[in-house]
């Protein structure tokens, strides 16, 4: 009986040490599973992070060589039309903002070769008026011009405004600081002397 007991007994204790061990290992198993599982999302965090950091690095170099891009056609828009020009009425200068058309293009083909001078005699109280020698190509329109605006009248004469006037004028240009331009102009003919920088 009391080996029947003790028997019991033993099977008993064994059945808990297997239990235990095969517990222990399956702790284990979940234990190497859960480090290399661990590993492998690390090294892919890792990974996502370097390639997400090319790719952020990338992108923002083409963002960069874009914005550039842009910068450099939006600086030439801006100089093509913000061409400007030298306008020497006696002894004072001024700088006027030319127009974007043929005749202007025509003019700074002219300038370029050297700079163009003009005597300019006085028109009703308002305009300066001045034979240019040769013809440019005029798109005239109806236009109410102001002080500093610069036209061509007829093909070939150059119109400068200290004053106001309403006619068909092809638009060259106009004055950017009218400070001392009506005084510079006067009442008498000019010599006006119109160049590039």
């Amino acid at each position: 009986m009391a080996r029947k007991i003790l028997s019991s007994v033993l099977i008993v204790a064994m059945m808990f040490v297997l239990v235990a061990c095969g517990n222990e290992q399956a702790a284990e198993k979940t234990s190497a599973m859960s480090l290399t599982e661990t590993d492998n999302m690390e090294k892919t965090t890792e990974e996502m992070e370097e390639n997400g950091t090319e790719r952020d690095t990338n992108h923002s170099e083409e963002n960069e060589e874009a914005l550039v891009s842009e910068s450099e056609t939006d600086d030439l828009t801006q100089e093509e039309e913000t061409m400007k020009m030298n306008v020497q009425v006696e002894t004072s200068t001024f700088t006027a903002t030319l127009e974007s058309n043929e005749a202007v293009n025509a003019l700074i083909e002219m300038m370029e070769s050297g700079s163009v001078t003009i005597r300019m005699s006085d028109y009703a109280g308002f305009e300066k008026v001045g034979a240019l020698g040769t013809s440019l190509p005029a798109n005239d329109r109806q236009t109410t011009t102001q002080a500093g605006d610069i036209v061509l009248y007829n093909s070939n004469q150059i119109v400068i405004f200290y004053g106001s006037n309403s006619w068909a004028h092809t638009r060259l240009g106009h004055i950017d600081d009218l400070t001392g331009w009506e005084d510079a102009l006067g009442s008498s003919d000019v010599e006006v002397t119109f160049s590039l920088d």
